[in-house]
């Protein structure tokens, strides 16, 4: 596959975000991809936020090709935490936004996303499914890590606080339903494969693509 990646970042920021929540989050996501992701495929990360897990996940899959992307007020986070790791197979995080037209990449075998379905905006969530379904080639894989509800029902107490303070923050975002997002994935040829309870009250979705 072919991904268009940047030269070297040269001014990048000495801070170095930090989430608590990808601290604890990393080992049980890093379970579930090493059941998945035994052969080396190249892996897209779609929102990679903090740099955190990219630099974590690429250091324990050796033989997986990372690629972290993010909107471009992100990068410099994501690059400081990979240029700090020295991974080889961590390649430098891309721009890409969802909303795009044309996303900065031909195709992946593999797409992977967390924490992001519910800080997204139900169009934008649209436009990820749409575009993962476009880029994913027959039997390639999105894992898709967060929060759902089921049936219109959240998971736990904590879960529908945590909504409603999502929406008071955004009124866009917000905890989806696993049924619209499945409908969504069955319209980009997405077939569900695996439905992983995490710890926290969060789930691993997996699909995989039917078709070319």
């Amino acid at each position: 596959m072919t991904i268009n990646t940047p030269s070297e970042h040269n001014n990048i920021s000495l801070a170095m975000p930090f989430s608590q929540a990808c601290e604890n989050n990393k080992g049980p996501i890093l379970s579930i991809l090493k059941l998945l992701l035994t052969e080396p495929v190249t892996v897209v990360e779609i929102g990679s936020g903090t740099g955190q897990h990219s630099a974590y996940l690429s250091e324990h899959l050796p033989h997986i090709l990372w690629q972290p992307t993010d909107l471009q007020c992100n990068l410099n986070g994501v690059e400081r935490w990979r240029v700090q790791s020295q991974h080889k197979n961590l390649k430098p995080a891309i721009a890409l936004n969802v909303q795009d037209n044309v996303w900065p990449i031909d195709a992946a075998d593999v797409f992977f996303s967390a924490n992001t379905a519910h800080i997204m905006s139900w169009d934008e969530v649209k436009l990820f499914m749409l575009g993962v379904g476009k880029h994913l080639p027959k039997g390639g894989l999105l894992c898709l890590y967060g929060p759902f509800k089921y049936n219109g029902a959240f998971t736990s107490e904590s879960n529908k606080a945590f909504d409603l303070h999502l929406k008071d923050v955004d009124p866009t975002r917000g905890i989806r339903d696993f049924e619209a997002i499945q409908q969504l994935a069955r319209e980009s040829e997405l077939e569900l494969v695996a439905d992983y309870k995490m710890p926290a009250n969060n789930q691993m979705l997996v699909w995989r693509k039917v078709s070319e």
